[in-house]
């Protein structure tokens, strides 16, 4: 099986900076926000983002339930 198939091949994910410093040093596989599951070995900068782990982490809020942040949906005001 390969976990790197697909669309996914494409983009550059968006991972915990911690999952990705342990995969450097022990060569685990890490899972982005959208459920991609690899080991890390290109450069990120090369790819552009991929629309779901974007989505994903502008809708995270660090303050809860904070309505006026950026990354909601809707249109501007």
């Amino acid at each position: 099986m390969s976990h790197g198939d697909g669309d996914h091949e494409r983009f550059a994910h968006y991972v915990q900076k911690d999952k990705i410093m342990e995969s450097a040093l022990s060569g685990s596989p890490v899972v982005a926000l959208c459920g991609k599951v690899w080991v890390p070995g290109r450069d990120p900068k090369k790819y552009p983002v991929c629309p779901m782990c974007k989505e994903i982490y502008e809708g995270m809020s660090p303050a809860g339930d904070d309505k006026g942040g950026k990354g909601g949906k809707g249109g501007k005001k």
